[in-house]
């Protein structure tokens, strides 16, 4: 069994501030670091770092040369990767003095993959192979529907959450991570629902799918069918929740490849997010599996 993340690859420009910038305000930052992330670069080094086999596609610049490499570290195989002569994608980050942060995308070469490089990329993956996407490159749509013709599995992270998530092919997929605002916006509800009626509306809507939902403090909730399993977050103290989810996706995933329950992945997941929310960054931050099972 193959895993095959298809998705953004960009470079991360972080900012340490005081408070998110606010309209027509000028701050300094306390610390500028350059480094590698992107969702589906981050969800491919969490997949990697839990233990699964992980294959790495998109597109990139010669600016993310540096990237390549740090992949590669974590024994990613980065051959479905595509250089091109534009610019890596970019995210300016501003994280403030509790944690949380605020980011600005370009998207560069994650804009620029074309449908006869989808047909190259996902040619040599099998029946049963799994394909991690999320919602930071083009043509998903035609990346699902000739994933799901292979037999490949499909997990869906619709982040982040805008007009393009409406035209997906969501029932083709098998698992369909959200947080909180993301459940209740792809469940046609107002942001502040309640995760448990979110999970009851989306799992009505997908019945076909797994739907495993994240709610910062309030836990990490799965639904199947009429199956509701619950758990409760790691407390630690929060430094940067950079990387937070997609963290939880690749831990969660791989523990369910390793044939742990529902509840033991979640578990393990919520340690594992909770280990990156305790460190700055974004792909380093990430623990390894030592660290978590």
């Amino acid at each position: 069994m193959k895993v095959l993340v298809f998705g953004s690859i960009n470079i991360d420009l972080l900012y340490s501030v005081d408070h998110i910038v606010k309209p027509g305000e000028t701050i300094s930052s306390s610390m500028f670091q350059k480094s590698a992330g992107g969702k589906g670069a981050n969800q491919a080094a969490a997949l990697a770092k839990a233990g699964l086999h992980v294959y790495m596609a998109g597109k990139i610049g010669s600016d993310g040369k540096f990237i390549l490499e740090l992949l590669e570290s974590y024994k990613i195989n980065t051959q479905k990767i595509i250089k091109y002569d534009g610019a890596t994608g970019q995210a300016i980050i501003q994280i403030d003095k509790n944690g949380q942060n605020s980011i600005i995308l370009y998207p560069g070469g994650n804009e620029e993959i074309t449908v006869n490089e989808i047909q190259e990329t996902l040619s040599g993956f099998n029946p049963g192979d799994i394909i991690v996407l999320q919602n930071e490159i083009v043509h998903l749509d035609l990346i699902m529907e000739t994933a799901k013709k292979q037999g490949m599995r499909i997990c869906v992270n619709p982040s982040p959450f805008n007009e393009k998530i409406s035209s997906l092919p969501l029932n083709l997929a098998n698992w369909i991570f959200v947080n909180e605002i993301e459940g209740a916006a792809l469940a046609g509800l107002p942001p502040e629902t309640d995760p448990q009626t979110v999970l009851d509306k989306l799992t009505k809507l997908y019945p076909a799918v797994e739907i495993i939902l994240t709610a910062g403090k309030d836990g990490a909730f799965y639904g199947f069918g009429k199956t509701r399993i619950k758990n409760e977050i790691v407390k630690v103290p929060v430094v940067d929740t950079t990387a937070a989810g997609d963290t939880f996706t690749g831990f969660f995933l791989t523990a369910r490849e390793k044939n742990m329950s529902v509840q033991e992945s979640l578990k393990i997941a919520c340690k594992a997010s909770s280990i990156t929310v305790s460190k700055k960054g974004a792909m380093e931050s990430i623990p390894f599996a030592n660290e978590v099972f």
